[in-house]
């Protein structure tokens, strides 16, 4: 009797997909509360022009600008930096998955979240092919 990818089993994959979601929170959730701090340590005492509205930065609109402006060390882009963590930690969830499932070989799962996959990804570069 043979065994099908025992160690591939749904408690294996369920334990692994629930360390890994919470290891991406967890780490998002450093970046979002460290660069949070070190704003509020530097523009924590200063008033809102709140008839100004200025928008966001354009460094922090792109991700090669978040990402320099974190290694920088400046606030907004680790607070940035964070939430992008936490904005592709499904994304890299469901990518877990598909690979889970074929190593299962298990084709409807794998075509369902081939799908759901393919959402996700339009959803975060979409605007970057229609714009």
């Amino acid at each position: 009797m043979g065994r099908k990818n025992d160690s591939w089993n749904d408690n294996r994959v369920d334990l692994i997909v629930s360390r890994f979601l919470l290891a991406g929170v967890i780490v998002a959730s450093f970046f979002v509360i460290t660069g949070g701090v070190f704003y509020l340590a530097n523009y924590g005492t200063d008033f809102p022009e709140y008839k100004i509205f200025s928008g966001e930065p354009a460094d922090l609109r792109s991700v090669h600008g978040i990402m320099a402006d974190a290694l920088s060390l400046r606030s907004r882009g680790i607070i940035q930096l964070g939430l992008l963590l936490l904005m592709f930690t499904p994304v890299a969830w469901v990518t877990f998955l598909l690979f889970a499932f074929a190593k299962k070989k298990d084709r409807t799962y794998v075509i369902v979240t081939t799908i759901v996959l393919a959402a996700l990804l339009f959803s975060l570069v979409g605007k970057y092919l229609y714009s």
